[in-house]
């Protein structure tokens, strides 16, 4: 009879820990499978890329590479010898242009007292008043040229179009610097954000204003965050299109199908004074269950 019972608290016992194993087991894949957390995660951040507005070669650099900068902080400068004398240049135009108008106007005016008396023809006098109109147009395309000459000038200090931290920046005095060609690269400091790529099937239960929270890769303390955005769309492998004709869509079905990853923007809410927010790290990232 003890033999029987010490046997039986074993079958019990093992019996007990299988299922214990089997609840544990079910409720590890349940999460893994079903909740609403990845670990595909990167920090981004939306960039600007530091251009100049005109071509020249620098003559001073204000800033260094990874420095702190904020909104019309100068940069960089390029030499303005040559866009002052287009300004001087430019002015004389406008003096020229200006002289050459007022001659037209007072030739336009002396026609129209001879035409009054009958001592100058119809045509003559038409053809003062295009000449006036033709040298007041000529005025107003060099008051453009000389305003597009100073504004040049100004554009010579390259100043930041908006607050944040500059990075990839190895500009030196003495580098030609053309109009447009980025020199750098400035990371706004209020958009730097998370993008997570979920599984499709762990999207019902993701809803935008869920709060989140993020793990950064070798940072002890958590970020808090919520989803912003989830994307409309991703590409379709399967099927390619061009314009005006038929899609091509791959002849073969693969029965073994992985759950495609869609993008999820998490906006931060409250970063730790520990953690650096570097655009490219990775991150895992978790929704909270929502109540609602």
């Amino acid at each position: 009879m003890k033999n029987l019972t010490i046997t039986s608290g074993r079958a019990l016992l093992t019996l007990s820990m299988a299922g214990c194993a089997a609840v544990l087991s079910w409720h590890l894949w349940s999460f893994y499978m079903e909740a609403p957390w990845t670990r595909d995660a990167h920090v981004r951040a939306d960039i600007v890329r530091l251009a100049p507005d005109v071509s020249g070669r620098v003559a001073a650099v204000v800033v260094s590479d990874n420095a702190q900068v904020e909104k019309g902080m100068p940069l960089f400068r390029i030499e303005t010898d040559r866009f002052e004398l287009a300004v001087r240049e430019a002015e004389a135009q406008v003096q020229s242009a200006k002289a050459a108008a007022e001659l037209a106007r007072i030739d336009f005016e002396r026609y129209q007292l001879l035409a009054s008396r009958e001592a100058a023809s119809l045509k003559e006098r038409q053809h003062a008043e295009s000449q006036m109109h033709q040298a007041e147009a000529a005025h107003q395309s060099a008051l453009v040229a000389l305003d597009l000459a100073k504004l040049n000038l100004e554009r010579t200090i390259v100043r930041a179009p908006t607050s944040g931290k500059i990075t990839n920046f190895a500009l030196r005095a003495g580098n030609y610097v053309s109009a447009g060609n980025a020199v750098g690269v400035l990371i706004e400091s209020e958009a730097v954000y998370v993008a997570a790529y979920f599984e499709e099937t762990k999207l019902p239960r993701i809803h935008i204003g869920d709060r989140v929270k993020v793990d950064i890769m070798g940072e002890p303390q958590s970020v808090s965050g919520r989803v912003a955005g989830i994307a409309a769309g991703i590409e379709d492998r399967e099927r390619s299109e061009s314009m005006g004709s038929l899609a091509s869509v791959a002849p073969t079905f693969s029965w073994v199908r992985l759950a495609q990853r869609i993008p999820v923007k998490i906006e931060i809410d409250d970063v730790p004074n520990t953690v650096r927010l570097t655009a490219g790290r990775t991150a895992t990232v978790s929704v909270e269950p929502n109540d609602n």
